[in-house]
């Protein structure tokens, strides 16, 4: 799984996605999946490039297909399910919005540097 997490970071970073912070909820009765990668991309274009690059990314280096990819229609916010990591992609204001982040205070948040 964590060899999953780096490969989507690496998609992430590939077309320039930024602020990208992962979630651990491993400890938290209830989750969903085991972590949460969210991002974002300044134009719907840039979402929608940067959810090509990562499944492309995890499927060319590990194999790993989403089970569900939803919002492509308007790419202000796409999710891609991995069964145990889910991918978020938002638009910078609908991320503010969300705040997906911190919707589990007790998670260990985990932040990536931008690539310059």
């Amino acid at each position: 799984m964590e060899q999953l997490v780096q490969t989507i970071i690496k998609g992430i970073q590939e077309k320039k996605g930024s602020d990208i912070v992962v979630a651990d909820l491993s400890a938290i009765d209830g989750a969903v999946c085991r972590n949460f990668v969210v991002c974002q991309g300044n134009s719907p274009t840039q979402v929608e490039a940067i959810a090509d690059s990562v499944g492309e990314m995890a499927r060319v280096q590990l194999g790993e297909k989403p089970t569900h990819v939803v919002g492509l229609e308007n790419a202000q916010w796409v999710a891609m399910d991995y069964g145990d990591v889910m991918v978020h992609i938002f638009l910078p204001d609908v991320r503010v919005y969300y705040d997906l982040e911190h919707l589990w205070e007790d998670a260990p948040l985990t932040r990536i540097k931008d690539l310059d």
